[in-house]
């Protein structure tokens, strides 16, 4: 009997739904950073205690790389879009007007999760920022080969620094989410997409 009733607890589903919780986690990530989040501030998010937080995902830093890879694949889908774009310009704009829509959106917290949470790292979260900055890297990588492709195809004038406008272009991005972080408007955000725009050297 009481192994029977042993199989029957082990057994028992968890008392909440673990892609509502994550999703919960990220909330609280991307409006406070990594370093500036509590277990409290998560707990009390997600609706569970400590030993459920701990049981369903680690510890902190491991649910921080879980809701990272939700956010990445859920707000961030439009860059593998961006880069399918025909034109090195429709990458630049799809990218631009992409981070453009997520960062100003009613329903999320402003800027991007992966720049609010690498600026606010310290030395006792240095694995974390280590994580960003080589998915940051990654993904610029990404882009380098997309504007040498763009180089060899014509697409690009043949003198254009790749490396140089791949950099450029992230600064832009990086400052359009610290603005919208800051409280700018969407409009004040879409003249930094225009003016970008303007001056790409692409056709």
């Amino acid at each position: 009997m009481e192994g029977s009733l042993s199989r029957v607890c082990k057994g028992r589903p968890r008392e909440f739904d673990v892609d509502e919780a994550l999703a919960a986690a990220l909330r609280v990530f991307w409006s406070k950073g990594y370093e500036g989040t509590s277990l409290t501030d998560l707990t009390d998010a997600m609706g569970i205690t400590r030993p459920s937080l701990y049981a369903a995902f680690g510890n902190k830093e491991a649910l921080f790389r879980k809701a990272l890879d939700l956010y990445e694949r859920e707000k961030l889908a439009y860059i593998g879009e961006a880069l399918a774009a025909p034109t090195s310009r429709g990458v630049a704009e799809r990218l631009l007007r992409g981070a453009l829509e997520m960062q100003t959106s009613e329903c999320e917290p402003r800027g991007c999760l992966r720049v609010i949470s690498s600026v606010s790292c310290g030395a006792e979260a240095e694995s974390v920022r280590a994580d960003l900055i080589a998915r940051r890297a990654s993904s610029q990588q990404a882009l380098i080969e997309r504007m040498e492709r763009a180089k060899v195809e014509g697409d690009l004038p043949p003198h254009t620094d790749v490396q140089g406008i791949t950099n450029y272009l992230l600064a832009i991005l990086q400052g359009m989410s610290v603005q919208a972080g800051s409280g700018a408007s969407k409009a004040e955000l879409e003249e930094v997409v225009r003016t970008s725009l303007a001056i790409w050297p692409g056709k």
